[in-house]
């Protein structure tokens, strides 16, 4: 290829094929030898993809490695993370605070270095992948903030958005549903920064893939609106002008890069063997001697080769030089605007906007609520950006003043998803991974059955994306058992990091999601319902204030000598507070403590969930629309639940609450008989 390679405000000068080469190999040496002293790991891949890594990392990729969290570098996500000696590598050799001891402790307690890439543990590890289809998936959130972001804020000279999501993906990303889904959003929505390297090897775990995967692939991101190239993917001419080509392109790209796993193995290449266990001892020194690396030698890094990369990390560095000083021009000529940049950036949320007002008593929806809640703040933050599962009437999460995103208005700040849950909620992942984003999106509770791999990966990585999950119970009524969430409450509790509030009103629900945008080290989901749920007069009636939700738990209503407790959450807070009233009649004294959250109650002072529940009083019922499963844990094996342990039916909701035995009679019943006994 001649002359040089133009990539936003760097230019490259490309470097010679050998000295590319030299680079490739040290690669492959690294990563064999990272998966040899672990005696665990995936070799195959980082041998296969070294060649387009170092083209991709060597004369194209936007980085600063002394600053992994520059705002406007160019986001490289390693999709296939089986291959992650492929990363720890890369960040290594170009200048990342990545020690060699860490790829020398791969896979090893306490190390950066884990089999998979976990974002957080690596410098320059831009989200957590492993499971198969979720980085691609993530990819694409990245690309989408990068456009929507770019979309409202560069003006004029001023690009302060202008960077590129590159992926390296596998034959097992494509064949995982989620990449569908969140690939299909991307043609649609022409997400032109997103590049995926596509290591088309023909291998999977169980050996060639035609055992199971036969389509076209490239045909089939064609027909998704995607630009579509097929190359050699150890021909470091064809890489460079594959990238060259999808940088230009006015839709989202993916290059099939034809390789052979455990490139340079005489014995192993080409093959699944080299998949997924090191190569051995003595295939390792015929495969380095094939390469030309050292045989005496582990982890060996040449003189040349570290100057190469070290320089190629240091010469993209500048870009953000650059970038700093048209920041100070565009804060100068654009102030206003900069500084809704810059809140983005931080992802702000003001005091302004935290101060919801107070909702009046009466009857409302939780989903209605949360709805109003959304037409206050949406246009306080100026980071806060919402979408649904195509349920946007019936989710309220369409907020006053949002316009939806497209190819023609992509300074939307609405994301219609369509029909696909789990992509979305990948998506979501990347947006926040992003930055300048905080991301929220609805759908039904019932199908978060859907999103729970990509909720696990929030939890894990520990980022800040809200889920409005409405219908969240036998509430919904005619729909039926396939729409009525019943074990969810109780498997999605189960996830550690994942924080889920039940709020009980209207006003509670505006504590929730004051809770859910202040968190900062995990997501949260919004449980809410579709009936209408009373907003009680509180001081009226001498009740806790809903501010009190953000404990997880409260006392919402008490008599002095209370013997008994019934705890709660969301719409069966009103079966309990109609009980305690039966109860009342019986002369026994009652304290009704709301749970919106029981792992927020759970991280409370030891002092203060014994105040809430104090272990003097044994007589205790929860009543909850789900499963039964976590609530012995506070009203212990004593004492009772009214819950659902079995699936629902189709019936109008005040019928199944009767049928089910969801009523305040029925919990009095079980709490006289605790009281009794």
């Amino acid at each position: 290829m001649q002359g040089h390679v133009r990539h936003d405000s760097r230019t490259f000068a490309p470097m010679k094929n050998q000295q590319l080469k030299k680079i490739a190999n040290t690669i492959r040496g690294l990563a064999i030898d990272g998966v040899e002293a672990a005696n665990s790991g995936h070799p195959g891949m980082p041998l296969g993809m070294a060649d387009v890594a170092a083209v991709l990392w060597t004369e194209f990729l936007k980085h600063n490695p002394a600053n992994p969290h520059w705002a406007d570098r160019d986001r490289f996500v390693l999709s296939a993370g089986h291959g992650s000696m492929l990363i720890y590598s890369l960040l290594h050799l170009y200048g990342y605070d990545l020690p060699l001891d860490e790829l020398k402790n791969f896979r090893q307690w306490g190390s950066q270095t884990a089999g998979h890439p976990e974002y957080g543990h690596a410098p320059g590890v831009e989200t957590t992948t492993g499971p198969l289809g979720q980085g691609i998936s993530s990819a694409v959130g990245m690309a989408l903030a990068e456009k929507q972001l770019a979309a409202r804020f560069n003006k004029g000279p001023y690009k302060v958005v202008d960077h590129h999501t590159y992926v390296i993906a596998s034959d097992g990303d494509l064949q995982e549903g989620i990449s569908h889904e969140a690939c299909s959003f991307a043609g649609h929505n022409r997400l032109s920064k997103l590049i995926v390297l596509y290591d088309d090897n023909n291998i999977s775990i169980d050996g060639e893939t035609h055992l199971s995967f036969s389509e076209n692939v490239l045909k089939r991101f064609s027909a998704y609106g995607w630009n579509v190239q097929r190359i050699d993917g150890h021909n470091y001419d064809a890489i460079r002008a594959a990238i060259t080509l999808a940088q230009a392109s006015d839709k989202p790209s993916i290059i099939a890069c034809r390789t052979i796993i455990g490139f340079g193995s005489p014995n192993k290449a080409g093959s699944e063997e080299s998949h997924g266990a090191p190569l051995g001892k003595e295939e390792a020194v015929l495969t380095k001697k094939k390469l030309g690396l050292p045989t005496d030698q582990s982890f060996f890094i040449g003189a040349e080769v570290s100057k190469m990369a070290r320089k190629a990390g240091a010469d993209s560095a500048k870009a953000e030089r650059k970038w700093q000083e048209l920041l100070g021009k565009y804060q100068a000529a654009r102030p206003e605007l900069a500084a809704a940049f810059q809140a983005c950036l931080r992802a702000e949320v003001s005091a302004e906007a935290l101060a919801i007002p107070e909702f009046p008593a009466g009857k409302m929806a939780t989903r209605i609520a949360s709805g109003k809640v959304l037409d206050f703040i949406a246009g306080k933050i100026p980071a806060l950006v919402g979408g649904s599962a195509d349920l946007t009437p019936s989710n309220k999460t369409f907020a006053k003043g949002q316009t939806p995103f497209s190819i023609k208005n992509p300074a939307g700040r609405y994301i219609h998803y369509g029909v696909r849950e789990h992509g979305m909620a990948a998506i979501m992942n990347g947006m926040a991974l992003h930055g300048g984003v905080i991301p929220y999106s609805g759908t039904f509770f019932v199908f978060t059955d859907y999103m729970r791999p990509s909720m696990r990966l929030a939890a894990l990585m520990g980022i800040r994306v809200i889920y409005v999950l409405t219908h969240d119970s036998i509430g919904l009524g005619e729909d039926g058992p396939t729409h009525q969430p019943i074990e969810h409450l109780a498997s999605l509790r189960a996830m550690p990091n994942l924080s889920l509030i039940r709020p009980m009103d209207a006003n509670e629900t505006a504590v929730a999601w004051k809770m859910a945008l202040t968190r900062t080290d995990g997501p949260t989901g919004l449980i809410l319902t579709r009936q209408n749920l009373p907003n009680y007069d509180r001081p009226a009636l001498g009740m806790g204030a809903a501010e009190e939700a953000r404990k997880g738990g409260y006392v919402l209503t008490e008599d002095k000598d209370f013997k008994v407790l019934l705890l709660a959450t969301g719409s069966e807070v009103e079966i309990a507070v109609n009980a305690k009233a039966l109860l009342n009649q019986k002369g026994i004294g009652v304290r009704v403590v709301s749970m919106p959250s029981t792992d927020v109650f759970d991280r409370q002072p030891a002092a203060y969930r014994e105040l809430v529940l104090p272990t003097r009083c044994r007589a205790r019922v929860a009543v909850e629309a789900g499963a039964s499963l976590g609530w012995y844990k506070y009203v212990g094996l004593d004492g009772a639940v009214v819950g659902l342990d079995h699936f629902g039916a189709s019936a109008p909701y005040e019928l199944l609450y009767e049928k089910f035995g969801l009523t305040a009679a029925n919990v009095a019943q079980k709490a006289q008989e605790l009281v009794a006994g």
